[in-house]
């Protein structure tokens, strides 16, 4: 299998997001539900203002933290029950100093390690705090994938071999309707892609730039133009587009918000203690490849309902199957699973751009949740860093 890829994967550009309030009155494609709050930003906001990647590092540390304050998005609320974090034993001090010493060189706002569901290492800097929320960028693309295998275990979904037409008709006589539901969450569609958020020519520098009438989705306006590459299931491509048409398809088929499923296959069942965020797109629908925001202890109990395989919300072996390496990078088992990364070793996780990951070694049961404010969008050398850092605390487990 061909596989290209831009390193660990950029999630989102700034014309996605100044698309976001575009037509701020733009109506939702589903409502939301009575405990769904819908928020927009103050009307002085612009889409200048929206313009991410272009943010200063001043501006990211503060608005990575307030989101709610830029774009329009969904509110979520905290769960009735939350999961309790007991501590369990700190981590031997040299570990501890080389974690802050971590958070320093790459400017990472929280850490949290859980081991067994106890927490054994949490800290925050640069003003950020337990009771704040941190955006995800592409780390969202893993909760999208498990809600899709809420709508599985529902029957929304009948197979993940089932054509992507079959729940997008606009996709007929395209493409895409040789595409199934498991190649899209693999990115191996073989539908071309330019994934390069440099470039303001490229595919992912134009999401939000589509026409769509009231009922049409821009995702699907752009993607149902694309050509073929390569057969379906034989090249993988990061695509930030074909997540966002995954929850597209998944709206679609539960008939309800990214949102609104999520509270109840997420938020309740993994006992998010603080409120969720996540941002719409212009025609309301939640961007199923970025931009929820969470506390950072959430995040991490996010990484424990997954490694603890999702409880009933998702069919038996779920999490073993949307975890493990559906593409292989090399040998040692880095590459990419259901909207998941695979890493040597048997780990496995969620990242997003400018320092967001959530790294999960299951044979320790240890979590390692991370957000950050990096200086630059991508940064392997310290996404190398941060799974060093798991590897030396498993080892010393």
């Amino acid at each position: 299998m061909t596989i290209i890829g831009k390193g660990f994967g950029a999630a989102i550009i700034g014309s996605l997001l100044a698309g976001c309030a575009a037509i701020p009155d733009a109506p939702a494609a589903i409502a939301p539900a009575e405990n769904i709050r819908m928020t927009m930003p103050p009307a002085s906001v612009t889409p200048a203002d929206q313009n991410v990647l272009f943010w200063s590092d001043a501006e990211r540390q503060d608005r990575f933290s307030s989101m709610e304050r830029w774009f329009p998005g969904h509110e979520v609320e905290a769960a009735p029950s939350p999961r309790p974090l007991p501590r369990g034993s700190a981590l031997p001090a040299g570990l501890q100093g080389e974690l802050r010493a971590f958070m320093r060189d790459t400017n990472a706002a929280g850490v949290m390690i859980l081991q067994d569901g106890k927490v054994r290492f949490e800290e925050y800097a640069g003003g950020f705090g337990p009771g704040e929320r941190w955006t995800s960028f592409s780390v969202a693309k893993s909760f999208t994938s498990t809600l899709l295998g809420a709508a599985i275990r529902d029957g929304f979904i009948a197979s993940l071999d089932d054509s992507v037409a079959r729940y997008i008709p606009e996709m007929r006589g395209t493409p895409y309707e040789d595409v199934t539901v498991r190649q899209l969450a693999t990115m191996t569609s073989g539908i071309r892609w330019n994934e390069d958020y440099a470039d303001p020519a490229s595919d992912v520098a134009r999401m939000g730039t589509y026409p769509a009438a009231p009922g049409e989705d821009q995702i699907v306006n752009q993607l149902r133009r694309l050509p073929r590459e390569a057969p379906a299931g034989e090249k993988w491509v990061y695509k930030t587009g074909e997540t966002n048409l995954l929850g597209v398809l998944v709206e679609r088929a539960t008939g309800t918000s990214l949102a609104d499923y999520a509270k109840e296959n997420i938020v309740d069942p993994a006992g998010f203690a603080g409120d969720m965020f996540w941002m719409v797109e212009q025609g309301g629908r939640n961007i199923g490849g970025c931009c929820l925001s969470l506390r950072l202890a959430d995040y991490a109990r996010f990484g424990q309902f997954a490694l603890e395989g999702g409880g009933d919300q998702v069919p038996e072996g779920w999490f073993a199957a949307a975890t493990a390496p559906q593409v292989r990078f090399s040998g040692d088992g880095a590459g990419y699973g259901y909207q998941w990364w695979t890493y040597a070793g048997g780990a496995w996780g969620a990242q997003g751009i400018f320092g967001q990951a959530i790294t999960v070694l299951p044979e320790q049961d240890i979590v390692f949740a991370v957000v950050g404010n990096w200086p630059s969008a991508t940064d392997n050398a310290a996404r190398e860093a941060q799974r060093d850092l798991a590897r030396r605390i498993a080892a010393a487990s």
